[in-house]
């Protein structure tokens, strides 16, 4: 008998019981989504993280400083990085949480104290007004820039820049509002001086440090850690120097790990739904014994009568394997729109995904294969 032949019987044999048929199918059905919806959200927001580390400069270098009593980095050391070889720019941030308020309307905010090199560091846009300069500074005005949530809460649709708002108590006057990145829109910036005096704290945790160009990243790296270390008395222990790239990396080797555990978990769901084919096509090979005693009298051989099962095994996993998929990609979908998430389909996961399905189908369809194919004609014609 011929394989086309084989496969026209499997399907008529599921199509004449439908029911049963999308039953046996589910498991697979509900695997084969499972997996491409928790691993399209995961390399999505993945994804998204990088794309958001990206779009701050793959030039950005991130000295952390862990400040104790003995050691603090200094804002006459800023002068000393500077002159490091195959550094264009650098930006301190001292940063806090603060209340900021316009008439009756407050919000919890993050505060962020800088320079006006900030802006060119962290690859940031204005929206509307402009960035504080060094004169405010240096002259330590009392001016304010936004984040674009922070502008909204605030103001709501109006344009803040030229209002006066409230931060601790003490009035500051609207310069700017930032383009939305995002992540951490809910920010106000403020003159490094004037924060460090509303914050009553001089201590910098953080700088920005700009290579002259992403090709000499890591040799400014190595540059940086090195003045650095001279700095705070030949120790490393009492700061970190890291790239974008390194954020990236590590971003993306969690996600994957995440992604195998989810798409681990999901894959039960496979192996359940195997379980419940061979289940089916047991009952199926009872249910039809006296079709294989008939089949064998008149010369059908074990392979015929074997692969005749297996086929209708595989061809309910393939068709579980392909509605799955379907219904997988169809649903991240609709996830994404209504969530406003980034989803990434990933095209090995899904046709792995569906390859797992036709081998369990292949595995689970084996057994009852064999026993439909060891079945004597005899008692299986005298079979009720």
């Amino acid at each position: 008998m011929g394989m086309s032949q084989l496969i026209k019987m499997a399907i008529k044999s599921i199509v004449s019981n439908k029911l049963r048929a999308f039953l046996t199918m589910l498991g697979m059905i509900i695997g084969v989504s499972s997996v491409i919806i928790l691993v399209s959200i995961s390399q999505g927001s993945s994804k998204q993280i990088s794309d958001q580390i990206g779009e701050l400069g793959t030039n950005l270098l991130t000295a952390n400083f862990y400040n104790t009593d003995t050691t603090q980095f200094k804002e006459k050391d800023l002068a000393t990085l500077k002159k490091i070889n195959g550094v264009k720019e650098v930006s301190p941030v001292v940063s806090g949480r603060v209340s900021v308020k316009n008439g009756k309307t407050s919000s919890e905010v993050s505060l962020t104290g800088t320079t006006s090199s900030y802006k060119d560091v962290r690859n940031l846009k204005i929206s509307s007004g402009r960035f504080f300069t060094d004169f405010d500074n240096e002259e330590r005005l009392k001016t304010a820039i936004l984040g674009s949530d922070t502008a909204t809460t605030l103001f709501g649709l109006s344009n803040p820049v030229g209002e006066t708002i409230q931060i601790n108590g003490t009035s500051y006057k609207v310069v700017g509002v930032l383009q939305s990145s995002g992540n951490g829109d809910d920010t106000v910036l403020l003159p490094i001086k004037v924060a460090q005096r509303l914050l009553q704290n001089t201590t910098i945790s953080t700088v920005y440090v700009q290579a002259d160009n992403e090709n000499i990243v890591n040799f400014a790296k190595v540059n940086v850690e090195s003045t650095l270390s001279v700095l705070f008395g030949g120790s490393q222990d009492d700061f970190s120097v890291t790239n974008q790239q390194d954020v990236i990396d590590t971003v993306s080797s969690v996600s994957d790990t995440m992604s195998i555990m989810l798409g681990g978990i999901a894959c039960i769901s496979l192996v359940v739904g195997g379980i419940g084919i061979m289940n089916i096509m047991l009952v199926s090979v009872s249910e039809r014994t006296r079709e294989i005693g008939i089949r064998k009298a008149i010369g059908a051989q074990k392979i015929d009568i074997m692969l005749q099962f297996l086929i209708e095994s595989i061809v309910l996993s393939s068709f579980g394997g392909m509605i799955g998929v379907g219904l997988g990609m169809s649903a991240a979908k609709i996830y994404s729109i209504i969530s406003s998430t980034t989803i990434a389909f990933s095209l090995p996961v899904i046709l792995l995904s569906f390859t797992f399905s036709l081998l369990v189908g292949v595995i689970f369809g084996v057994f009852p294969a064999y026993k439909a194919s060891n079945m004597r004609p005899i008692q299986a014609l005298r079979f009720e």
